[in-house]
């Protein structure tokens, strides 16, 4: 099968501060560097987890004890694919967070926009389904889901998010639909919203979680929500953290600091990951430097020694190699 690279990134809010920003037709730079942007040039297919909706319209969600409402003008499509991404998943706790009516548009404006989505749908049935895409000839199969709000999950009679309750197990409805990708693509990610804000180690039914979603059949597991980056272990990159926002700075998560993903796959060899620290300013993204970088540094290294993953420095790269991909971990290795 021929190597393919995948950029992934995490939590992409594009409302509040950052939606104050468009005027007319969006200009990457304003938002991304051209350093960010030559990082994402490398990879052959780009997927992010967009954390808010797409549209003019809707009210606020009412729930109790629901403090955030993230909705990004329209326009917001087009500067996503004015940097490349390729797919997003709407599987989060802000999907719905102007109704349906705005979920509706945000779907439309992707569309509209040439951006595949999944994670989100007029139903249970359609918020489930997978995406198929082709990258460079290798078939890869995604499937997202969320485990949190309840409140947004998709049933027969109306839409919202691929909803999945991980603190037992993982639903059958995931394993079933893992394992059917598995029969037909070369390649299969889950990208699962799991998990509380600014804990910066993935609690433990989530690692439960990720070794279900491996034995499966997963390729690689692609995690977000704590909005701060977690360790790597073999086949799952436990949380991607934050890529754009508006967000106040945690004194001790540091969510401003984050990780651009690339990941090469070429099964059934070991998933290869080059990981670039970020910097996130108040509504833009650049690449970190000084004494930033070196945090991110070595707060990365030190979680993945945690889970068993030896990581490199190459330049400005995080470098490691995340085990035989779709393999369970063996007893007594880098997941516990």
């Amino acid at each position: 099968m021929t190597a393919i690279t995948v950029a992934l990134a995490g939590d992409t809010m594009l409302g509040r501060g950052v939606a104050e920003r468009f005027t007319g037709h969006p200009e990457v730079d304003d938002f991304f560097s051209a350093e960010v942007r030559d990082h994402l040039a490398e990879a052959d297919f780009f997927l992010l987890n967009l954390e808010c909706c797409l549209s003019a319209r809707g009210s606020p969600w009412r729930a109790p004890g629901k403090p955030f409402h993230f909705r990004a003008p329209p326009q917001a499509a087009d500067l996503l694919a004015a940097l490349g991404v390729g797919c997003v998943t709407l599987a989060n706790n802000h999907a719905l967070d102007y109704g349906y009516e705005a979920l509706r548009d945000t779907c439309e404006h992707l569309r509209r926009a040439g951006i595949q989505w999944l994670g989100a749908g007029e139903d249970a049935a359609r918020a489930r389904r997978p995406a198929d895409v082709d990258v460079r000839g290798v078939r890869v199969g995604i499937v997202a889901f969320s485990d949190h709000p309840s409140d947004f999950a998709a049933t027969s009679r109306r839409p919202g998010i691929a909803h999945a309750d991980l603190t037992r197990e993982v639903p059958a409805w995931v394993g079933e639909t893992i394992a059917a990708l598995r029969e037909r693509d070369d390649v299969v990610l889950a990208t699962p919203h799991w998990g509380p804000n600014m804990v910066r180690r993935p609690l433990p039914y989530v690692r439960r979680a990720a070794d279900a979603l491996v034995k499966a059949g997963a390729t690689l597991v692609a995690g977000h929500s704590a909005h701060v980056f977690h360790g790597a272990a073999p086949g799952v990159l436990f949380d991607l953290g934050d890529f754009i926002d508006d967000y106040a700075v945690h004194p001790s998560a540091r969510n401003d600091l984050g990780m651009l993903w690339l990941v090469t796959l070429e099964p059934p060899g070991p998933a290869r990951l080059r990981a670039v620290p970020l910097k996130l300013d108040y509504t833009r993204t650049r690449l970190a430097r000084g004494d930033d970088w070196r945090q991110v540094r070595d707060r990365f290294t030190e979680a993945c020694a945690e889970l068993g993953t030896h990581v490199q420095v190459r330049d400005h790269e995080l470098v490691a190699t995340l085990g035989t991909a779709s393999a369970p971990a063996q007893p007594g290795g880098g997941r516990r």
